[in-house]
This record gives C-alpha cells, sequence and structure tokens, in this order.
C-alpha cells in the first residue's frame, strides 16, 4: 500500500485520505484490516496486539476501545522512545510511537450512541470514544487516519446517529470515515440498504457490512447486491468478521474471507475477540493467503517498516 507523508504541526506520518482510498480500490479487494484492543494485556508482553497484527498480514489497523483524551497502548511501555516528551505531551505519545513501529494506517472506532435508545441494560460509552465534535477533533490532532463509525455490543447505537456522526466527522475530520455495524450494537436493523445509501450521501468513504456468514441470514447473493449498489455510488465496501468468529478454525475464517471477496468486498476485517484482544494470529494470516495469495503476504510480513 503507498506510503503518503503528509507534514502537519504535529509532525505525525499520515496518510493523505485520497490516496488512501485510492490505494485500496487498486488493491481489487486484496486489503486485510485488523482490528484490535489495545488497552489490555497484549498476547504477548514484548509487543503490541498492533504489532503482532501487521507481522501476520495487516494492511490496516483499527484501534478498539481507545479513548481519545487519554490514549494509551499497552506494550509500550519498553520501547526507547517512550517516556521522552515530557508533560502533557505524553497523553499524544503512544499513537506516533505505534506508527513509527508499524507503519501502517491506524483508525480508531468511535460510537454514535443514540441516547434516546439507551436503557439500564446498555454498557456505558466512555466519552473519548463517544462519536462527536471533540472527538473528531481529537483524532485528527492525534494523527489518526481513519475513523470507524460503528458500535460495541450493546451500547445503543443506531444507523440514524451514525449517519449524523458522518456529517460531523466530513466537517472536524480530514481522514478516511468508515460507517456501518457488523452485528447488532443496539438498535436497528444490520443489514439496512436505505441507512447504508444515506452514509454514502452523508459522506462515508467506506461502508462497513457484517461478512457472509457471519450475522444470521446475511447471505453471500445479498451481500453482493448491497456492494454492488454501494460501489456504484463512489463507495468501498468492507466485510467484517466482527462475532468473535475471529476465533474460529482457520478454514471458517478462510471461508468467510474468500465469500467476502466473491461479493465484491473491497477491504476484509477480523474482529479484535480471538484471544487478548486480537484475532487468533494464524487466522489473520490464513485470511490474507486466502484473498491475495502468499506471494502478497509474506511480502506484507517481511517488509521493514524501513521500505
Amino acid at each position: 500500500m503507498k506510503r503518503i507523508l503528509d507534514c502537519r504541526a504535529s509532525d505525525f506520518i499520515t496518510f493523505n485520505r485520497q490516496d488512501l482510498v485510492e490505494s485500496i480500490r487498486k488493491a481489487e479487494g486484496r486489503t486485510v484490516m485488523a482490528e484490535v484492543i489495545p488497552t489490555v494485556q497484549p498476547l504477548y508482553p514484548e509487543v503490541t496486539n498492533a504489532e503482532l497484527a501487521r507481522a501476520f498480514g495487516a494492511d490496516l489497523i483499527l484501534l478498539n476501545m481507545l479513548d481519545v483524551f487519554h490514549p494509551y497502548i499497552k506494550g509500550l511501555e519498553s520501547h526507547a522512545l517512550f517516556g521522552e516528551m515530557p508533560g502533557d505531551e505524553m497523553s499524544d505519545h503512544p499513537i506516533l510511537e505505534l506508527k513509527r513501529l508499524i507503519g501502517l494506517p491506524i483508525g480508531i472506532n468511535l460510537e454514535p450512541v443514540d441516547f434516546s435508545e439507551k436503557s439500564s441494560e446498555m454498557n456505558e460509552v466512555k466519552r473519548g470514544r463517544l462519536a462527536s465534535i471533540e472527538a473528531f477533533q481529537k483524532a485528527s490532532e492525534l494523527g489518526i487516519d481513519f475513523v470507524c463509525l460503528t458500535g460495541n455490543p450493546n451500547t445503543g447505537v443506531t444507523n440514524e446517529a451514525i449517519e449524523q456522526a458522518i456529517i460531523q466527522a466530513r466537517r472536524e475530520f480530514a481522514g478516511v470515515i468508515i460507517a456501518g455495524k457488523m452485528h447488532q450494537a443496539g438498535a436497528g436493523n444490520v443489514l439496512d440498504r436505505d441507512a447504508y445509501i444515506r452514509f454514502v450521501e452523508a459522506g462515508a468513504d467506506i461502508i462497513l457490512l457484517p461478512a457472509p456468514g457471519t450475522v444470521p441470514g446475511v447471505r453471500e447473493e445479498a451481500f453482493h447486491e448491497l456492494v454492488q449498489e454501494l460501489q456504484a455510488l463512489g463507495a468501498l465496501t468492507l466485510a467484517a468478521i466482527g462475532t468473535s468468529q475471529e476465533g474460529a478454525d482457520v478454514a471458517t475464517v478462510r471461508d468467510i474471507a474468500l465469500s467476502s471477496k466473491r461479493g465484491g468486498a473491497d477491504i476484509v476485517h477480523i474482529g479484535d475477540a480471538g484471544l487478548s484482544g486480537i484475532a487468533v494470529p494464524e487466522n489473520i494470516q490464513a485470511l490474507s493467503i486466502a484473498i491475495r495469495g502468499r506471494r502478497h503476504t509474506y511480502i506484507r510480513m517481511a517488509a521493514s517498516v524501513n521500505r
């Protein structure tokens, strides 16, 4: 994937929105996104989960559960660069250090909670994880390359709230916007054609759909029809494995990946619930090999960030 250096006041390595979108489009369905939880103990303490996901073939890293006002990535503590920035700059430092280590675009989940749908049974979402004007502005300051407007389980996220969040994000955030649900995550229909079209019209670059074989009833034929319609409108599409099947056997992950590619997805995503805040690493590799073969997978795995 083409690396774009865009010098901003924060001096972060950033990936230009249009170039990133075009790179994904030209990859012809061979882009892998791995979601990880940066705040939990990594699978192996010597490296972060993001580094591990990259090593097994991921092209894009999506950080789930990150608080933009208190960014923390467990596993960075031992790196020499960590701790050199004094005072308030320390709060911004983890994203910079992670980008230096993996050399990939980094995104975060922000949750458009519909508070009219909230109930005592729903999980509370911290301010730094809510889709808000302040959070979009902070994401830009941190050097985040893309935001994913979606919902974790039982958080009260609705398609209507996602649509309004897209409009806000397009005004406040210069990076790529992904929007959609990979499972119920609140209220409303997961596979909602009309909502997807509204997301594109509101300014989303990439529409997230549950991959065939993940959410009950999501079949390859219906998925393919939606993908074709959304791509005709100029959007990219992402097939998400967000139903803990990232911890299934290799054959299941490979089957979902191939079904997603047959369905026309531009990106295949694998979630964070396989092990400790990361998919089973072998499943990331198996997904990558399934949609693009050993050649591209091994090159991604072996290439230095200095290339």
